[in-house]
């Protein structure tokens, strides 16, 4: 899908509480997993150890780490939105966040996203509150729902 793009704050503020095209299919390799495991250095076998997951798991493969989903919000923001005078956005924090569904490997996700408020922040700068949902292609649950807030800048 297609990036939506404006041109500018303004035009930005025109879009509050309408809910953005959704992002592109995301495949989560063992790879991914593996990477965010050296990370974070959360090596729990149903996350990093394929042959114990498949005989051991309820799920027989493994799990991408329930904040690897939170992680990829940025990333996948990005992809659904660009404000073309931004100069930098930040992430600033969270104030909800829930894990409906496990993310299996080879799973693919996607960003279905709205911003449910949004304030100045300082002379240059938005305070925008985000309601962000990572669906699993083939689920009715998600793998994140998330209230996301960030911060950016022209």
């Amino acid at each position: 899908m297609a990036k939506l793009e404006v041109k500018d704050f303004k035009e930005f503020r025109a879009l509050e509480g309408r809910a953005f095209p959704p992002g592109d299919w995301l495949t989560v390799t063992q790879g991914m997993i593996d990477d965010f495991a050296k990370a974070t250095m959360d090596f729990q076998w149903i996350h990093t150890d394929v042959e114990k997951a498949k005989k051991h798991s309820p799920f027989k493969k493994p799990v991408a780490h329930g904040f690897m989903s939170l992680a990829l919000l940025s990333g996948m923001l990005g992809d659904v939105i660009c404000v073309r005078s931004s100069k930098m956005g930040v992430n600033y924090g969270l104030n909800k966040v829930r894990f409906p569904s496990p993310v299996l490997v080879d799973s693919r996700l996607r960003l279905r996203v709205n911003f449910v408020g949004i304030k100045d922040y300082g002379d240059k700068g938005l305070k925008i509150t985000w309601h962000c949902t990572v669906e699993i292609e083939g689920s009715r649950k998600p793998a994140c729902v998330a209230e996301f807030v960030s911060l950016m800048f022209e």
